[in-house]
């Protein structure tokens, strides 16, 4: 199983957008996908039709008794509207974690031993993550192959990237743990020099870490969210889900790539 974390330390720009519309693509084909919400807000919980507030089984549980609960995964795991896709959900408390747990040896692999033992049920994961560090961005990091960075074209949330960045930096350090990422520059709009100089700007700054494309502004991502659809779904055609398509097909591309590397490198070994 491939797995990909979106994350970015500043909220407000498209990372729940980002996971759900991806994950509508992906379950057009045949692959099946597990989504994992990380975020105390429960914006992908909400989305897909489930009350965080309500939540009894899911991240939270897995948590605070990690022993019992690691061996019923699969029975945590909740039907979504998407074919073949199933979500491990968020609960409000998962705003006190980091309060109750502190950092504590083997508390940041919780989630990835988790998804470890569902990984042959899945071919993708999505891991949504909330934008602070603590114990929940430490555990998506240490689960997933690919970081997805999603950073608004605007000078305020260049600020936040590269706090984000800085703060991948030492969280790898303490994982012992380098994970490649990807900022993909969201709610972009041609019409603006505001969007212009920032997307310059990002990739001056990180050049061979920004996707060659962008994620336009459209209003029907607002139109699919009021739906609780995927904008893959609702409307297929539209500037964000064609984006988000192409976006899918170079990750997609990225782990093709990697995998037949290493096939290359067992081969020669």
């Amino acid at each position: 199983m491939k797995t990909w974390a979106v994350v970015n330390q500043k909220g407000g720009v498209g990372k729940t957008t980002t996971a759900i519309t991806i994950a509508g693509h992906l379950g057009k084909t045949e692959k099946r996908l597990l989504l994992v919400d990380l975020d105390p807000h429960g914006s992908l919980t909400s989305y897909l039709g489930y009350d965080p507030d309500e939540i009894s089984t899911g991240i939270y549980s897995l948590f605070s008794n990690p022993t019992e609960n690691e061996r019923d995964i699969a029975k945590m795991l909740l039907p979504t509207p998407i074919k073949n896709t199933y979500l491990f959900a968020a609960s409000s408390a998962l705003a006190t974690l980091d309060r109750q747990m502190g950092t504590g040896v083997g508390k940041g692999l919780i989630v990835s031993r988790a998804i470890q033992s569902v990984a042959d049920r899945f071919s993708y994961g999505i891991i949504d993550c909330p934008p602070m560090l603590g114990i929940l961005m430490i555990n998506a990091l240490a689960a997933c192959d690919q970081l997805l960075i999603p950073a608004q074209t605007d000078y305020l949330s260049l600020k936040g990237l590269d706090r984000m960045v800085h703060t991948l930096a030492m969280v790898e350090k303490s994982l012992h743990k380098k994970t490649p990422y990807m900022i993909v520059p969201t709610m972009y709009d041609k019409r603006t020099k505001a969007s212009i100089d920032a997307l310059q700007e990002m990739k001056n700054r990180y050049r061979f870490n920004v996707w060659g494309s962008v994620i336009p502004i459209d209003t029907k991502f607002r139109d699919a969210s009021k739906a609780g659809v995927p904008l893959s779904e609702l409307a297929p055609g539209s500037r964000g889900s064609v984006a988000y398509y192409n976006l899918l097909n170079f990750l997609i591309g990225i782990n093709e790539r990697n995998d037949d590397a290493k096939q290359d490198t067992q081969q020669f070994a």
